[in-house]
Order: C-alpha cells, then structure tokens, then sequence
C-alpha cells in the first residue's frame, strides 16, 4: 500500500464552478497507482467542492443561480456581516455542499463518469486563491 498527498491551488474569478478535473487526473497518473482511493479536502468555508456534468457549461451557470436564489445575499437578520454582504452566504453554501470527496481510483485514473468533472464552487463574490488537499491511497 502507498499513499502520496498533493495541495491544487485554483484561482477564482468570483462565484461559480472552476473545474481542475485534469490537474487531478494528471497527479493521479504521475502517482502510478492502478487501484486505490482518493480524496479532496477543500481548505475553506466559504468555497466547496463538487463533482458535476461538464459537458455542457449551462450546467454550471444553472447551479450557480440556484444557489444565489436559495441562499441569497442581504438577508437582514444575517450577524456574520463584517467581511461583505456574499461572506455568511457563502458559508451557508458551503455548509449545503461539501467540502470533501472520495473518489474510487480505477485502472490508474480517477473513476470518474463520462460527463463528471471535479469542481471547486466559490460561493464568495471577489477572486480568491483557493486550496485543496489531495492524498491517494492505495497499490
């Protein structure tokens, strides 16, 4: 059994879906194990991650909208304030989603279906640096 850990650092432009699918499948590979599993660990509470369709970028703008409309900003009875009026939003995104995934590794590569990309979600209205931790496991 082996195991290898890797930090992905994804810069955001504001709210929405930034896929590094290939960043993870490229490391994945590079670690030259056939079968194992891997896990995501987004370092953040107001950014998450999620694995959705990438095949059709409507997808990612349709997520992002229902996400504004279910937990829009400017709720008046919000405390959490200080950094912004999208700060508490995007906690109570990232609270709804997950800030973790595993993964099964298959044949060397990330089981991942047709269609699937991996994604950071920024929940927060500024460009941010966002950092997730990767760690394989497996022979």
């Amino acid at each position: 059994m082996q195991q290898f850990t890797t930090r992905f650092t994804i810069a955001t432009q504001g709210q929405g879906l930034y896929e590094f699918t290939r960043d993870v499948q490229r490391w994945v590979q590079d670690c030259g194990l056939e079968t194992g599993l891997l896990t995501l660990f987004c370092q953040h509470t107001s950014a998450s991650l999620t694995i959705q369709e990438n095949a059709d970028p409507d997808v990612q703008l349709d997520l992002t909208e229902f996400y504004a409309r279910l937990v829009p900003e400017h709720m008046g009875w919000l405390r959490h304030t200080m950094e912004g009026p999208d700060d508490m939003p995007a906690h109570i995104k990232s609270a709804l989603t997950d800030v973790s995934l595993s993964i099964p590794i298959l044949q060397g590569r990330a089981a991942l279906g047709t269609w699937q990309g991996i994604y950071v979600f920024e929940h927060r209205s500024q460009p941010h640096t966002r950092s997730v931790v990767a760690h394989v496991t497996g022979q």
